[in-house]
């Protein structure tokens, strides 16, 4: 093995632990790489490289933030309970689609009330724009994004104007495409059905995989001042050692968390519904501060849309959104009919607050991976949106928004990738297709995820915000964020003192939370509701009827109650 430097190549000696190693003087900001086997022609990027300023199959250049350039000193950062999450892609939240471009934006985020901005995965993938989770290499930051130092100026603004940054973070398995990891040792186990291979973390030799996994996730948090990071799909981490990759790397944060002197905190993304991910370790746990709550999504999303389809099929009833919202999880050990067994575990909603799990009724997979990457505001009138908004927004969980939804946004956001390999785009389109094929959809009407056009039309158009209908959606959203934070009962985390009605019939459903009583009508009707108080804020204004403490509540609106005792 030789590395590559300054158009040099420099023997490397191999140690006692099977470490290659050579010192070598250069500049701070060098370009470099590794020649394996003799194989002189090939020079390969640092599977650790902080910076790739020529794509993924060129050199590394070294890099370290500057600690000079950060100004939040005086950041002791923020807790995921109370807060709002506001989930965003950087090639697609501006025309730009860059950190910095971005950071223009932060301001519309903290009048919103937003408490983390969330970043779709910026790790270093192939091609020029992309979702993010085909990275392979994932200490680099993608350089048309602006590259490490951008996003060092990225967290710094937000951490200025009080927003923490959330990263999501991909260790599951590594993009198709540069991916040179397995040249460099046992770092790659085969996974059918996963896209890319996954990675190592307990067969032979796999100690030191699991460190490059866990110190760059420790990274993230020391030299980039993030505060927490979202990890994707931990049901496909494969790893059956007796402490979990996921333990192990919780007790670590905790660590540096301890040392840094402000939260940091772990997001699972899981199908499992298993509460053990969020249940501390004293508890039995893995020790994870939040998972998202896929289940929340499907209630609100059925019963307010009517569609059934796929693994909606055993949502749409308000029987099914009333369990959901009073439990966290609807399959709690119970028959999924999509997976066609018993899913899940119930959640000790007396031990584990409802503010580990997150609740969304959009996210980047919920509007992507529908076959045309359309928003909610194409099928569902602005109503309905806000109904949807009050269930989130006033619920005991961790709500989270995916950008522009606040605005009921009308570009959609769809699945893109810009291969550079031709067999592997056609393999991209010719997949995507047949996927949505099977569900009855038709082919030629699906984007082509390779095509320039297919990324463009995603990007947000943040003129909407000032037009009528958009800007009502808007203050809604601002509104609903505001009383969150300004009542304790709507941001209690305890579920039993959650406390949920509703008519199936009449299609009403009223979720009680101390003093506030959130009534919101899904049918086009109006219906009287039997829950009284003084009305304090609502979709479309309702008619209280005080002798008989009943409301009358628009159709598709909603309306939040102060209790007569507290209204007095």
């Amino acid at each position: 093995m030789q590395l590559y430097a300054d158009d040099t190549l420099h023997p490397m000696v191999r140690d006692r632990r099977g470490w290659w190693r050579a010192d070598v003087d250069v500049p701070p900001d060098a370009r470099y790489g590794f020649v394996l086997d003799n194989d002189t022609d090939t020079v390969l990027p640092d599977p650790r490289s902080p910076s790739q300023p020529d794509g993924v199959h060129g050199l590394s250049q070294l890099y370290t933030a500057d600690p000079d350039e950060w100004t939040d000193q005086l950041w002791t950062g923020r807790q995921l309970p109370g807060s709002v999450i506001y989930e965003l892609h950087i090639g697609t939240f501006t025309e730009e689609g860059t950190l910095d471009a971005a950071i223009g934006r932060l301001d519309e985020l903290a009048d919103l009330g937003v408490g983390f901005v969330e970043l779709m995965p910026v790790n270093a993938f192939n091609g020029a724009h992309g979702w993010g989770y085909d990275g392979v290499l994932w200490y680099a930051v993608h350089e048309p994004y602006g590259g490490p130092a951008a996003l060092q100026r990225f967290v710094d603004a937000a951490h200025a104007r009080g927003i923490a940054v959330a990263l999501d973070v991909v260790y599951n398995h590594l993009g198709p495409s540069g991916n040179y990891l397995g040249r460099f040792g046992p770092y790659v186990a085969p996974a059918p059905g996963i896209w890319g291979d996954a990675i190592n973390l307990d067969g032979e030799e796999s100690g030191e995989v699991r460190r490059y996994v866990l110190e760059n996730a420790l990274r993230w948090f020391r030299e980039f001042h993030i505060d927490a990071l979202r990890l994707d799909a931990v049901h496909a981490l494969l790893d059956h050692t007796a402490t979990h990759l996921l333990e192990e790397l919780a007790v670590e944060t905790f660590s540096l968390s301890a040392h840094l002197g402000r939260p940091l905190s772990l997001i699972a993304e899981s199908d499992l519904n298993d509460p053990r991910m969020i249940t501390p370790r004293s508890g039995g746990g893995y020790g994870l501060q939040a998972q998202w709550a896929d289940d929340i999504h499907h209630a609100i999303h059925t019963a307010v849309s009517g569609e059934r389809q796929g693994y909606y099929g055993d949502f749409g009833s308000l029987e099914s959104l009333a369990q959901t919202l009073g439990h966290g999880f609807f399959h709690a050990g119970t028959y999924s009919t999509f997976r066609g067994r018993i899913h899940g575990r119930p959640l000790d909603i007396r031990r584990t607050p409802a503010s580990s799990l997150i609740a969304y009724t959009c996210t980047h997979d919920q509007i992507g991976n529908r076959a045309l990457g359309d928003r909610p505001g194409a099928y569902l009138d602005d109503g309905q949106l806000a109904v949807r908004a009050a269930l989130v927004l006033t619920s005991p969980y961790t709500p989270m928004l995916f950008m522009g939804e606040e605005w009921g946004a009308g570009t959609p956001f769809r699945y893109f990738t810009s291969h550079p390999e031709p067999e592997l785009a056609a393999a991209v389109v010719e997949g995507r297709r047949r996927e949505f094929g099977e569900h009855g959809w038709n082919t030629e009407d699906v984007p082509d995820p390779q095509d320039p056009a297919t990324f463009e039309g995603s990007k947000l158009d943040w003129t909407e915000r000032s037009a009528p209908d958009h800007a009502r959606l808007l203050e809604c959203y601002r509104n609903l964020i505001a009383l969150r934070r300004s009542r304790a009962e709507v941001s209690d985390p305890w579920l039993e003192h959650l406390h949920v009605t509703y008519d199936e019939d009449e299609r009403w459903i009223a979720v009680y939370r101390g003093s506030s009583r959130v009534v919101c009508n899904l049918g086009p009707d109006p219906v009287t509701v039997p829950v009284g108080g003084r009305p304090i804020l609502w979709w479309d204004e309702p008619t209280v009827n005080r002798t008989e403490s009943a409301v009358l509540v628009p159709g598709h609106s909603f309306v939040v109650l102060e209790a007569p005792s507290a209204a007095n």
